[in-house]
């Protein structure tokens, strides 16, 4: 059944004109403006593709854009689905199984998070190297999965060396602070407590989101390489902590964006 939902999806999309992206691009929270750089051919809201899902955040656009960037064919997810949207693990990770079917060789993935390492600060970048499923589920838990490739997923190394090696040098070169490190990713919708962050600091992590991590998973699962990047859009510290702006939150994610997309462009067109 799932198989078939696939390519029932698959063969639509490739009806309407994706036939041969070469990267799939996920847009986080308040990161949709690199879709201003691609050369658009073929723009679908989600609600009109089988079996999708409907981003219901605000901040999500909700829309599936086919073009040209950095002289490569791309397909971008401008809107991500969560598990806080009352969706299942399978939908939540529908748009990278999709992407995968149309034909895609890497995948590269941003978000909004929130910084657990205090010497990160507002409007810095995080390389992610590894990560810690706190979602409490993994999206290769159902009946079959096995037959989309191996069940148990190695994951020693589940954001690619190279992709990340690329994008550091990027960053040297065009003097953009990207830091490395552990990103967190937490069920949502609600922030976390003190004693949340606490805990968080304890387990190591640099970053805290509430996404990226079911996509990731799901990407070693079909052995497509992949890098991520978040955009630190809060400090969290516990012994210091604010009341939630999420206005705030949304327009320091829209002011480190151009990093972002720096390194993204530039990173395309060596792939």
């Amino acid at each position: 059944m799932k198989k078939q939902q696939l390519q029932e999806t698959k063969q639509y999309l490739q009806s309407k004109g994706i036939t041969n992206p070469q990267i799939g691009i996920v847009l986080g929270t308040g990161l949709g403006k690199l879709v201003d750089y691609l050369t658009i051919d073929v723009e679908i809201p989600y609600a009109e593709i089988p079996y999708f899902p409907e981003a219901t955040v605000e901040f999500h656009s909700g829309k599936l854009i086919y073009g040209t960037l950095s002289g490569k064919k791309v397909v971008v997810m401008s809107g991500r689905f969560h598990l806080y949207e009352g969706y299942n693990l399978w939908e939540v990770t529908y748009g990278i199984r999709t992407m995968h079917q149309l034909g895609i060789s890497t995948l590269l993935v941003s978000n909004a998070a929130g910084a657990i390492n205090l010497t990160y600060k507002k409007g810095d970048l995080m390389l992610i190297d590894d990560h810690i499923n706190l979602q409490g589920s993994s999206p290769l838990a159902f009946k079959g999965s096995g037959t989309f490739g191996d069940l148990f997923a190695d994951m020693l190394a589940p954001y690619d060396k190279n992709i990340n090696k690329q994008l550091k040098a990027i960053a040297k070169k065009n003097d953009i602070n990207l830091h490395e490190g552990v990103y967190a990713s937490v069920v949502g919708p609600q922030l976390e407590t003190r004693a949340e962050y606490r805990m968080l600091q304890i387990l190591e992590a640099d970053a805290v989101g509430m996404s990226t991590v079911p996509e990731i998973i799901v990407a070693k699962h079909l052995q497509l390489p992949c890098a991520a990047i978040s955009v630190l859009t809060d400090e969290c510290d516990p012994k210091n902590l604010q009341p939630v702006n999420i206005e705030e939150i949304i327009a320091i994610a829209g002011k480190a964006e151009p990093k972002m997309i720096a390194l993204f462009t530039e990173l395309i067109k060596t792939i």
